[in-house]
């Protein structure tokens, strides 16, 4: 999320300009790390700090978030970590692009994932609270995938569920009545949204965090 105006990005958003607590542009997110989702309340957008990763509300510790930084759209009606979650607590989560990686292991090349006109991609998410000590809840969430495209594939066969922002209320709403209805937005992007540019290979270590990191190599 490399906007570097906070009030300029909730108002692209569509969020309260201070409801975007001590933002600053980021460049690495990586899992179980702290960044914020966006859902609805009272029909209203309201951006939430969250940390990646879920952690279901009857969990004891935070042991599964690094399990649950992703969720499969396949069977997410029913499987116990997700389907809670699914029926009421659907948001989304904002990013300029996204990683994949290429190469050998020795030698693991970052590839980032973005529009090629600067947009925002909305990723579908799901989210939990949990109590890391009575009485203080933390907020955590899950960035739901799906099968590839054809943009994607040559580097994995699943990617993040991407929705059209005039479909995005929808996914929100937690008041819908018939959450299977939503699962034909869990559907790949169009082979046409993405673009892809080779970047720094300092991004496989989550301590480098700056606009360095996305500069094109070869």
């Amino acid at each position: 999320m490399t906007r570097r105006d906070g009030n300029a990005l909730a108002a692209e958003l569509g969020v309260a300009g201070d409801s975007i607590v001590d933002y600053r542009p980021r460049y690495n997110i990586a899992p179980t790390q702290p960044y914020f989702i966006v859902r609805l309340e009272y029909e209203s957008r309201t951006a939430q700090a969250a940390s990646w990763g879920l952690v279901n509300w009857w969990a004891k510790d935070a042991r599964q978030a690094a399990r649950f930084i992703n969720a499969r759209a396949e069977g997410i009606e029913v499987r116990p970590a997700f389907r809670d979650a699914f029926q009421r607590r659907r948001c989304v989560i904002p990013a300029d692009g996204f990683f994949e990686w290429t190469g050998p292991k020795t030698a693991r090349r970052p590839i980032w994932f973005h529009r090629g006109d600067g947009g925002l991609l909305l990723f579908a998410g799901l989210y939990e609270a949990w109590q890391k000590q009575p009485g203080n809840w933390e907020t955590t969430f899950t960035i739901i995938t799906t099968a590839a495209n054809a943009t994607m594939m040559p580097y994995h066969d699943r990617m993040p569920v991407i929705l059209p922002e005039a479909r995005a209320d929808d996914w929100m709403n937690p008041l819908c009545p018939d959450a299977m209805k939503l699962k034909a937005m869990l559907a790949p992007a169009p082979d046409d949204l993405l673009r892809t540019t080779p970047v720094s290979p300092l991004l496989n270590n989550p301590r480098f965090d700056s606009p360095e990191l996305l500069e094109e190599t070869r």
